[in-house]
Order: C-alpha cells, then sequence, then structure tokens
C-alpha cells in the first residue's frame, strides 16, 4: 500500500469528502487528490499533517518492513482502522479476536 492509498482509506473511514479533509488540513483538495492517486509524496510538513489528522502510523513510511516482516494487506488494513476505532469500541474489538482466537484453537486441537 502506498501513502495515498493508505491516506485516502483513512479518509474514507473517518467519513470525511477529500474537500472536508483538505479543507481541515488547509491544503487545495487537488492537491489532496493528487497524494491519494499518484503516489506523489508530500513535504515533510504536509506529511506530518496528514499522518496526524488521519493517525496513520509513521513508522511505515519511515521503517519499511523487509520481505520476512510483511503482513498482508488485509492484516494492514485492518491495523489502520484499528487506529481510527475510539477507544470506547476496543473493548468490543478485543473480545471478537479473543473469540476467533478460540475457535482457532479450538479447531487445531
Amino acid at each position: 500500500m502506498s501513502f495515498g492509498s493508505d491516506v485516502k482509506e483513512a479518509r474514507k473511514a473517518m467519513g470525511l469528502s477529500r474537500r472536508e479533509l483538505a479543507e481541515s488540513l488547509n491544503i487545495d483538495p487537488r492537491y489532496l487528490a493528487n497524494l491519494e492517486n499518484s503516489g506523489y509524496l508530500p513535504s515533510l510538513q504536509i506529511f506530518y499533517v496528514i499522518v496526524t489528522a488521519c493517525k496513520l502510523p509513521v513508522e511505515k513510511y519511515f521503517y519499511p518492513k523487509t520481505d520476512d516482516e510483511n503482513e498482508s494487506a488485509e492484516r494492514d488494513r485492518i491495523t489502520l482502522k484499528l487506529r481510527q476505532c475510539p477507544d470506547k469500541y476496543l473493548p468490543f474489538v478485543e473480545s471478537a479476536i479473543d473469540t476467533a482466537n478460540k475457535q482457532d484453537e479450538a479447531g487445531n486441537e
């Protein structure tokens, strides 16, 4: 996944239009569209504003994983959504994960 597609996914998860996010960041919506769709990387200042607003994992862009550390695209997508999940819902998410793990363990016995 590229930075631009991560921004787009985060924006959609927050329920914001491109224009709404751009205005909240004080950048032009066309500039945001270019970031989301072209793979273009912004200046460090704009990068910081975007990752902070979208709650993106900055380490992903500065410390990319090696091939043996790569996770699936699905796991990356879920991790991004988890970072954006309000704290009040985290117990529900944790419970769902615990239940899935218990079912998997029971199936492996």
